[in-house]
């Protein structure tokens, strides 16, 4: 059974252009990848204040992270934690952390830390279940 990461390579990754996935990162030097990540088409990131997505996290399309926000004042690291999912046209805001294995529906406003293994989803963010 083939596994879509068998070939996986690291992404190239130009300040403020789109990868050849379509996404986007402004203020690449503060952003880690770990290995094995997906970032949907349209995806934007802001790593002002740092930006790290640990190994084998998957971002939908069309989301937005956030490590600074001009309108609230809000700065801080956002850190995705290890297999951790985020669902499409959902939007992580400044300083949060997205727990290990957890689910995170999609257009979901995430405006505060998501322990891990846990699904959650809404506008704002709301922990609904534990994954056992």
């Amino acid at each position: 059974m083939s596994n879509r990461f068998d070939n996986w390579q690291p992404p190239e990754i130009e300040e403020g252009k789109l990868t050849k996935w379509n996404w986007l990162v402004q203020h690449k030097d503060n952003l880690k990848l770990g290995k094995k990540i997906d970032i949907g088409a349209f995806t934007y990131i802001n790593a002002q204040n740092g930006v790290d997505i640990e190994d084998e996290v998957q971002v939908g399309s069309h989301c937005s992270i956030y490590s600074v926000s001009t309108i609230d004042d809000k700065n801080g690291k956002v850190v995705l934690k290890k297999n951790c999912k985020i669902g499409s046209h959902s939007v992580v805001m400044a300083g949060v952390t997205v727990g290990e294995n957890s689910v995170i529906g999609a257009f979901s406003f995430v405006n505060k830390d998501v322990p891990d293994n846990v699904v959650a989803f809404g506008v704002p963010v709301k922990v609904i279940k534990k994954i056992e």
